[in-house]
């Protein structure tokens, strides 16, 4: 039997407020694999990670390398012993070139100050001793997301990283970027490197991983080889029961447009364009999907949607049933019947320090029924808070509860449970499963689809390529800022496919993708 290269022991792990993250883990890594984490949020895996990466301590438990008992108190630490981290979150400083990021903390020196060029030179023999192609002198904020990803990864390597964990690595990568990930982690492998994969995407851990540890409720379900389980096993022992991958949606039949885009342009202070010509509509009881790699103009149409477009020249029409709302500010989009799941649920989502109960009624307090006379109806709040956590399955001690104590996937379902619970005539879903489980991403999929029944009108904008083909009636693609496709029927579309428009090596002409304003 193959020696452990990283054995984790009956690791505990309980926070000063009673949660307990972790109970009795034992993990091992086999020298020379490849080996995924699964597990719904909250299930401990992310803490398991943190604790391998010195970014917390276990209350119990130890940890063997090579047979050698460690502690490991900071990420410092992890590194001398030959473990990196690459966050899903990248830690790049988008002003610095490639090289300055990847000797940030080790600069090599020249007198008193940096020696840039030992710095390429050190990024150019870590990329070539890699086959991992950079440019040294590029800037990070001119990079593709895949390419800022092989960043960190040479990051890591250039400090020594013999254990390799890779957070959600795909989640914002094109097939084709997700493909040259994969070649590039096998190379690893074959070099003798062993990569940790925590990922949702349970077609990417059958794809690339040796083996998977499936964790649930902080403790761990198995260790199985992955060629042995299937994408339905996996979900089952995560979840705890079936979960539906595909969904059986009604032929809706489409009402009035509820939102109507009209030759949007938008341009930064400098004048760049940022969005350009920018046309469709979304119509009662109807999910318009937009796909596109991050940074492409989905962020700035997303504020011009909800009201934060701020220091930008625009033109063109935005109207919520006929109401131009490009002036309006967001208590008056939402006065039209607007709801809105932000990207980031930490930072625009909710108050952190908040309770359960007053982030679910942060965007209705003034209405009538949550007041009585000067002061807010606690009673009526209390029982409507109590009926969404029931509702959305959100796992808490009760209403009560800071949201910021919440695993990220329940303080999603808190954010979810708000917008969706208002009766919207328009929903705009920013990335709503963005980091979130199989079953609670199931959970949410299922409630923009009850609201598509009750004919409200559903914009989606996810990285999730097989969210945005399972759930859109319809789907657009953008790319610097313009819409390059259009498809009236997104489930006879291929992820490979769309990964070309994506990329911009695909477009079509503006008669078809005209056809977005215009359908019926």
């Amino acid at each position: 039997m193959q020696t452990a290269l990283l054995e984790m022991r009956g690791i505990t792990k309980v926070y000063p407020n009673g949660v307990v993250a972790n109970k009795d883990v034992h993990f091992s890594l086999r020298e020379g694999e490849i080996h995924a984490i699964a597990g719904e949020n909250g299930a401990g895996k992310s803490t398991l990670m943190k604790i391998m990466f010195g970014m917390e301590e276990p209350s119990d438990g130890e940890i063997v390398i090579k047979g050698e008992k460690v502690k490991l108190q900071s990420p410092q630490d992890a590194i001398d012993r030959g473990i990196g981290m690459v966050h899903q979150h990248f830690m790049l400083v988008p002003s610095f070139t490639v090289a300055e990021n990847m000797v940030l903390g080790m600069e090599p020196r020249k007198g008193v100050g940096i020696n840039y060029a030992e710095a390429v030179r050190m990024t150019e023999e870590t990329a070539r001793k890699y086959n991992l192609a950079v440019n040294p002198k590029a800037k990070v904020e001119d990079l593709t997301v895949g390419m800022k990803q092989k960043v960190e990864i040479l990051k890591a390597l250039l400090r020594g990283a013999k254990i390799l964990i890779l957070d959600e690595p795909t989640a914002v990568l094109t097939p084709q970027e997700t493909e040259e990930l994969f070649r590039e982690l096998k190379q690893l492998r074959e070099q003798g490197h062993t990569i940790v994969f925590i990922s949702h995407k349970l077609k990417e851990v059958k794809a690339i991983c040796d083996r998977i540890t499936i964790m649930r409720g902080g403790g761990s379900e198995g260790v199985f080889e992955t060629r042995d389980v299937s994408e339905q096993e996996i979900s089952r022992l995560m979840v705890g029961r079936d979960v539906v991958l595909k969904y059986d949606k009604d032929q809706m039949a489409y009402g009035k447009p509820v939102l109507t885009v009209d030759q949007l342009e938008v341009n930064d202070p400098q004048g760049k364009a940022l969005l350009s010509k920018i046309s469709f509509s979304v119509r009662q009881g109807q999910i318009v999907g937009i796909a596109g790699v991050e940074g492409n103009g989905q962020t700035q149409l997303i504020e011009a949607l909800t009201g934060g477009l701020h220091g930008v020249s625009s033109s063109g029409t935005v109207q919520v049933n006929g109401t131009d709302i490009r002036e309006a500010d967001i208590l008056g989009i939402r006065k039209l019947g607007v709801s809105y799941i932000p990207e980031d649920r930490m930072r625009q989502g909710s108050a952190g320090e908040a309770s359960i109960s007053d982030n679910l009624i942060s965007t209705r307090y003034r209405s009538k029924d949550m007041n009585k006379g000067v002061f807010l109806n606690g009673s009526r709040i209390a029982s409507l808070a109590a009926s969404l956590v029931e509702e959305f399955r959100v796992r808490c001690s009760g209403p009560a509860q800071p949201i910021g104590m919440l695993s990220g996937g329940n303080m999603q379902k808190v954010v979810v449970a708000r917008e969706c619970s208002t009766g919207p005539q328009l929903l705009i879903a920013e990335q709503p499963t963005r980091g979130v489980d199989i079953g609670a991403a199931q959970f949410i999929h299922q409630k923009l689809l009850e609201l598509r029944s009750e004919n409200c009108a559903v914009l989606l904008v996810s990285a999730d390529l097989n969210e945005i083909l399972e759930i859109s009636d319809t789907l657009l693609v953008m790319y610097e800022g313009q819409i390059v496709a259009y498809f009236e029927e997104p489930s006879k579309v291929s992820e490979e496919e769309l990964g070309l428009y994506m990329l911009g090596i695909n477009r079509q002409d503006e008669r078809q993708t005209g056809r977005a304003i215009n359908h019926v």
